[in-house]
């Protein structure tokens, strides 16, 4: 049976010498991996320019229960042209954060929710043209809020630590050690208030944003089992250094 769907491309994986599987989410089924044969000159496929890292996608797909990879049959770009190819820090940033969800979301069923915040976020840093340097910042902390890890900003008062396995602000020092110094946990509490309208107003040094990543991807850690090491993220860091 033949379905229209939304869909981003998470992760692309070459498979023997003619195929790839592709892993998409959907906004109809969640996450799919598609067997896909790439378009090459005179025949029908699928162009690969079309699946780069964060593209957005009109699909026509098969979907069928009984077996583990599904097909498509059409793909039509919904992506503004070359907008995460040709810019340096997008491009970066959006093969660091198709990495990073394609390690965490596994669902195989609809979430409109989050396949909204997603797209939109794509779309956003499509057309971005000030704060791009704090995107992933700004997006880990709303993708969070779907994962069910939120930080509780509510609990920040001057001064507390920020307490990473419990995932709020408090007045002691956490015996099990697993936890910010006031400092950062200013700033944890500071990245908790940004949103894509206002990323551009938050001003960080490169030292301050590369530390609160690896605090933001210690979290993530802690609370999703099997996260794992990023491959992308040191061309991330470089870039910005």
């Amino acid at each position: 049976m033949l379905h229209k769907t939304r869909g981003i491309v998470l992760h692309t994986l070459p498979y023997g010498d003619k195929y790839l599987i592709v892993a998409i989410y959907t906004e109809l089924f969640g996450r799919v991996g598609y067997l896909i044969t790439p378009a090459r000159r005179g025949k029908v496929g699928v162009a690969q320019a079309l699946l780069m890292p964060l593209s957005l996608l009109e699909l026509e797909v098969e979907h069928r229960n009984d077996r583990d990879l599904q097909r498509i049959r059409e793909a039509r770009s919904l992506s503004l042209p070359t907008a995460l190819q040709t810019h340096p820090v997008k491009n970066a940033e959006a093969l660091f954060l198709s990495e990073i969800l394609y390690r965490v979301i596994r669902e195989k069923e609809s979430d409109p929710p989050l396949f909204h915040f997603l797209f939109d976020a794509v779309r956003h840093l499509e057309t971005a043209d000030a704060g791009i340097a704090n995107f992933h910042l700004t997006f880990l902390f709303r993708l969070a809020v779907y994962l069910g890890i939120r930080p509780n900003r509510e609990t920040y008062v001057e001064g507390r630590y920020f307490d990473l396995l419990e995932g709020i602000f408090t007045e002691e020092v956490p015996l099990h050690g697993r936890y910010l110094n006031a400092d950062d946990s200013r700033v944890m509490a500071r990245l908790t208030k940004m949103t894509f309208a206002n990323m551009s107003l938050f001003a960080f040094s490169h030292t301050e944003r590369s530390a609160i990543l690896g605090h933001v991807l210690d979290f993530y850690r802690l609370h999703l089992p099997g996260f794992p090491e990023l491959k992308s993220l040191e061309v991330l860091r470089a870039l910005f250094e």
